[in-house]
């Protein structure tokens, strides 16, 4: 008789813990299979990417509706043991009382965290203005704990990814997020060990997220070192797995040759995989 399966509740729980104390990574799978490979590794919790999911549907990141994000969610829910991070975006509308009902709306997929940007996806105004970034932090806070409180809220910082790389700036809405009731905070785009050192120093005791979206000097035990909390990898691994087929099937295409599938994985091995999931 095989073990039960863990609820929405115990991943959460899971997932509360991983954040008290440690460094642990938390990889992103696009779907299903990538989801399950992962699990199958021993990875402790897993994060959804808004761009290697879009990519999956030939779309480009942030070109998904709410309501097929949602749906995505619930199946890497559903599809693994692990507590799943969502990548809520900014979450799907401008208004902090609209962002409050789709975060309620992620709860209800089981995830057991979420995070939401304060990037506006407008060039003019490329971040939202710290009052109304607040009030959307704020707002999704309210939406998790009417729920019950027991999703994970991420307050994300966009300033190095929007070009205005500036430390001051990103410590500043980092440190409003965590006041307004973000229990985790995230600048993507930190590359420097200094950068690093600076924000888990000033969100303390709130845990950081730091992402390593390409190939990086710092391990992680560098990383747990300079008290990252935990390491997500956003689309890296999705375009890791692009690279790889995108070079086979140019060979296959322009030099009419196979040597692109060198190093393959085995359809034994994935059969075995999935028909164990």
């Amino acid at each position: 008789m095989s073990p039960a399966r863990p609820s929405v509740a115990d991943k959460r729980r899971t997932f509360q813990q991983l954040h008290q104390a440690g460094c642990f990574a938390i990889p992103n799978p696009w779907d299903i299979g990538s989801a399950v490979f992962l699990q199958s590794l021993g990875f402790k919790a897993l994060a959804s990417t808004s761009s290697g999911f879009a990519w999956s549907l030939g779309r480009a990141d942030n070109s998904l509706s709410r309501d097929r994000v949602l749906v995505h969610l619930e199946a890497l829910v559903a599809a693994t043991d692990l507590p799943v991070n969502a990548d809520f975006e900014g979450g799907f509308a401008h208004d902090p009382a609209a962002v409050g009902e789709n975060v309620r709306l992620a709860v209800a997929t089981g995830v057991a965290g979420l995070s939401i940007e304060d990037s506006t996806g407008e060039q003019a105004q490329p971040l939202y203005a710290l009052s109304a970034a607040v009030e959307r932090i704020r707002a999704a806070r309210r939406a998790i704990d009417q729920s019950g409180g027991e999703t994970l809220l991420v307050g994300r910082a966009e300033c190095f990814l929007v070009g205005r790389p500036e430390l001051v700036e990103t410590i500043a809405r980092l440190k409003a997020y965590a006041h307004a009731g973000a229990d985790c905070l995230y600048a993507p785009g930190l590359r420097t060990r200094d950068e690093i050192t600076a924000v888990v120093a000033a969100v303390a005791p709130k845990p950081l997220n730091v992402l390593i979206g390409s190939a990086s000097a710092m391990s992680m035990t560098e990383l747990a070192g300079l008290g990252v909390r935990r390491v997500s990898v956003g689309g890296a691994l999705a375009r890791t797995a692009w690279g790889g087929f995108m070079r086979a099937a140019r060979v296959l295409a322009e030099q009419g040759r196979f040597d692109g599938f060198a190093g393959a994985a085995s359809g034994n091995e994935l059969d075995a995989l999935f028909g164990e999931a």
